[in-house]
């Protein structure tokens, strides 16, 4: 069993969706807290360490063999409980940000000013030490449509943003919640989000766990 460790309950219904398309059978269970981005806005990531790794260890109790976290904010406190847990924790956003590394010029957009140094941080964590031009851009207003459940609002917002960008040669959406926004644009470089390949990363983290218990 997967656990997905989600800050929003919009995030349900689209990994289930995702699941449902590419993942049939794969077994998920999601825990939703809103309150742990709030915290981490405010404080810093790490004063949620301690509850992210409580949740995340009662979900090991009940079952789960490996965790997706798809929270950027958050995403490096989950992984980081992973030796504690006992089993592989993964970001959601980590698999996108290993394509984004290998590109040269990188856009980086975020409707949480607390996302974009996680994302940045991890882009260049994955570069390994190659040069990445990394710029970044905050979607003025997009989230507050978010909270106020203006879902198509925040959605364009995002677009219109990625729609502004030039000279990049990758833009790189850095919550899962804006992935739908990819399909709104219109400019022409590749624009990447982060549900569909971290849930294909988790889904083989579960295969590799069931494969060596096996043996």
């Amino acid at each position: 069993m997967l656990a997905l460790l989600h800050t929003s309950p919009v995030h349900v219904p689209a990994f289930d969706a995702l699941r449902d398309a590419d993942h049939p059978g794969l077994a998920l269970r999601h825990l939703v807290d809103v309150d742990l981005l709030t915290r981490a806005r405010a404080e810093g990531p790490e004063a949620v360490a301690a509850d992210v790794g409580a949740l995340l260890a009662t979900a090991v109790e009940e079952g789960a063999t490996a965790v997706l976290c798809t929270c950027s904010t958050i995403g490096g406190v989950a992984e980081d409980a992973a030796g504690a847990l006992g089993v592989p924790v993964l970001r959601v956003d980590r698999p996108m940000a290993a394509v984004a590394a290998s590109a040269g010029r990188v856009a980086v957009i975020a409707a949480l000013e607390s996302t974009l140094e996680p994302t940045v941080a991890l882009i260049r964590q994955e570069a390994a030490g190659r040069p990445v031009d990394l710029r970044t851009l905050l979607v003025a207003g997009a989230w507050e449509r978010f909270e106020a459940g203006d879902h198509d609002g925040y959605l364009d917002a995002v677009a219109a943003a990625v729609d502004g960008v030039t000279g990049v040669d990758v833009i790189v959406l850095a919550q899962a919640s804006m992935a739908d926004a990819a399909g709104r644009t219109t400019n022409g470089v590749p624009v990447l989000s982060s549900p569909r390949p971290g849930l294909t990363a988790a889904a083989e983290m579960i295969a590799e766990a069931a494969a060596s218990a096996a043996r």
